[in-house]
């Protein structure tokens, strides 16, 4: 598929969604001095074109009771199991992200759990899936950066 052109209004209109998916078409229009039709044209375009792919929620994991974060890098016994080893980490909802890497590990997982108990119990069912032969890992003592927006600031200047 080719690179589709985005302009300054497409931009700015991702600017503010990014800030807050929820934001009115209708405010986006004001601030943007277009009407809210064009703004709507504008997003399903982008939808369509596959830049936008739904929208996000952010929830406070703190306040949930679930601030203990880890990655957990993943050895397989072979790199042929890793569909079947990524099925059965999908079926454990605490890995919230799993990536296949190059490099130490095979995947690379990011879980959260309430403490150091919960996250034992959990490393514990990813250990007892079959094809993987151990793992390594990290407690994240404190996410300092997971800022979206300056990257698309960034992506954004290059596209212009």
């Amino acid at each position: 598929m080719g690179k589709i052109h985005l302009d300054d209004v497409d931009l700015q209109i991702l600017d503010m969604l990014i800030d807050n998916a929820r934001t009115p078409f209708t405010e986006i229009a004001k601030k943007l001095l277009i009407s809210a039709g064009t703004v709507h044209v504008r997003v399903r375009k982008m939808e369509e074109a596959g830049i936008i792919k739904g929208s996000t929620l952010i929830l406070d994991y703190d306040k949930l009771g679930y601030s203990f974060i880890a990655y957990v890098g993943i050895y397989l016994s072979k790199t042929s199991q890793t569909r079947f080893v990524l099925n059965r980490l999908e079926e454990i909802p605490y890995v919230s992200v799993a990536h296949i890497t190059t490099g130490k590990f095979n995947i690379f997982c990011k879980i959260r759990a309430k403490n150091t108990q919960h996250a034992k119990e959990i490393i514990f069912k990813i250990d007892d899936i079959e094809g993987i032969i151990r793992t390594e890992t990290m407690i994240s003592l404190e996410e300092s950066i997971n800022d979206k927006k300056r990257l698309m600031h960034t992506i954004f200047k290059e596209l212009v």
